[in-house]
């Protein structure tokens, strides 16, 4: 069961909405509209997991968070997401590549600088 949500701020939350569903194949779960128009919240699901997002409108106690977000996922066929996702157009900051610790990885950032990080690693958690 997932414990861990990322959540990340766009400046154009609809277009990263259509954005990681074309890349990296997200599935939308709840998108919630506010009144004027931008997203207030949303869910998208990669398999069984989930991250939030929403528009940034640079209020609230948190400040402004676009383009700071760095999330890793574990994926079963990197190659084929690394394809998609060059397909759809995601600037590549780190090229498919197998690392030293055994993974296969790639990196990119999405339209708003975001970075996505996707590879074979998943960490070990003791029982």
């Amino acid at each position: 069961m997932q414990t861990f949500f990322p959540a990340l701020r766009y400046r154009d939350a609809r277009a990263a909405l259509a954005w990681l569903a074309e890349a990296f194949g997200f599935e939308p779960l709840e998108v919630d509209e506010a009144p004027d128009g931008t997203i207030g919240h949303a869910e998208m699901r990669l398999g069984e997991d989930v991250v939030m997002l929403g528009s940034e409108d640079g209020s609230g106690d948190f400040g402004s968070h676009a383009e700071q977000g760095w999330v890793y996922v574990a994926v079963n066929d990197p190659d084929a997401l690394y394809e998609r996702a060059t397909g759809a157009g995601a600037e590549v900051v780190r090229k498919l590549e197998d690392t030293d610790y055994g993974s296969r990885d790639f990196s990119v950032h999405d339209p708003e600088g975001n970075l996505w990080s996707f590879g074979t690693y998943r960490p070990e958690v003791p029982s």
